[in-house]
């Protein structure tokens, strides 16, 4: 049996288990995927939407490697990257202001904290507009505001790509049950969806703020979804629905984070600040087929942000 640290985190109210791998001896040898689908259980583990694992580099700089309910990986986690780079700070791990994922390098840093109490980071996410999990669009071209027939008739998506796959589209409502067709039916939809997408619906609020939902791959529907937050409100900017270069404030069921977008030279850069909050540390146990924890610590920090989200709410 395998003995490590564990810290239950989120971002928004998407939650995570994290475990700093750089402290084990031999990390290479745990069963990374079975200890996710064991340990985000939610009616037989800890329950939680991922797990996070903080690795380095051949080059020294530390990063995430983040893992799905079903134990598949993802290559990028706005929410989970946040909590990554509050312990790397506070481990000494950020000393480059990088940190890596899916195999690009993104520049991380603390930000103003959106209330008392609450510790805030900001990552800034390169953004492209294709991925090779667009298969329903040629790679010299842009999907920006497009019906994708097969998927749905009637909505109009935007494809981005975060280092992971989002397709969004703006709603007049949200739909919570049209939202999870969708998502479902994109397994079904191999040659247009080869690797998956995130798919998300979201309501312009005003010109600095809307609301969005989404269908994570691998997971399904959760509280939130950083990356899909940042291609949501970054769409929104595509299409001038938002302001471009303005502070867009982006709710969600689990809160709300902060997006600013910036276009230059055909390059798109949104820079995506929230809330990294620690709410347990503890030790799991592990042997590969068998799971338990301890929960050694409680914070107070998860009490702290529900009050903030019930301020939100009033």
């Amino acid at each position: 049996m395998t003995h490590f640290e564990i810290i239950k985190c989120h971002g928004s109210g998407n939650d995570f288990i994290m475990v700093d791998t750089t402290l084990l001896e031999s990390p290479e040898s745990i069963d990374w995927s079975a200890f996710a689908r064991m340990a985000c259980d939610r009616a037989n583990g800890i329950g939680s939407d991922g797990i996070l694992l903080v690795v380095r580099n051949a080059e020294g700089i530390y990063g995430m490697d983040m893992l799905n309910p079903d134990g598949t990986h993802a290559e990028m986690c706005g929410n989970g990257i946040r909590c990554v780079a509050r312990l790397a700070e506070e481990r000494g791990y950020l000393g480059s202001g990088l940190l890596t994922s899916g195999g690009r390098t993104f520049p991380a840093r603390r930000a103003e904290a959106v209330a008392q109490g609450i510790e805030t980071f900001s990552v800034d996410i390169p953004i492209a507009t294709w991925s090779e999990s667009f298969g329903f669009f040629n790679p010299e071209e842009r999907f920006i505001g497009k019906i994708i027939e097969s998927l749905d008739n009637r909505l109009q998506f935007t494809a981005l790509n975060l280092g992971n796959p989002h397709i969004v589209a703006a709603v007049e409502e949200i739909d919570m049950t049209l939202l999870e067709q969708l998502g479902e039916r994109v397994k079904s939809l191999k040659r247009k969806f080869p690797h998956g997408v995130n798919v998300s619906l979201y309501k312009v609020l005003s010109p600095t703020s809307i609301f969005v939902a989404t269908y994570e791959r691998g997971a399904g529907i959760t509280l939130s979804c950083g990356t899909a937050m940042t291609a949501s409100s970054t769409a929104a900017v595509l299409l001038g629905y938002v302001n471009r270069g303005e502070r867009i404030e982006v709710f969600n069921r689990g809160g709300k984070v902060a997006c600013r977008t910036a276009i230059t030279d055909g390059s798109i850069i949104t820079t995506l600040e929230g809330n990294a909050t620690f709410e347990w540390r503890g030790e799991a146990h592990f042997d590969g087929t068998n799971f338990a924890f301890d929960i050694e610590a409680e914070s107070g920090e998860a009490a702290t942000w529900n009050n903030f989200v019930e301020s939100l709410n009033r």
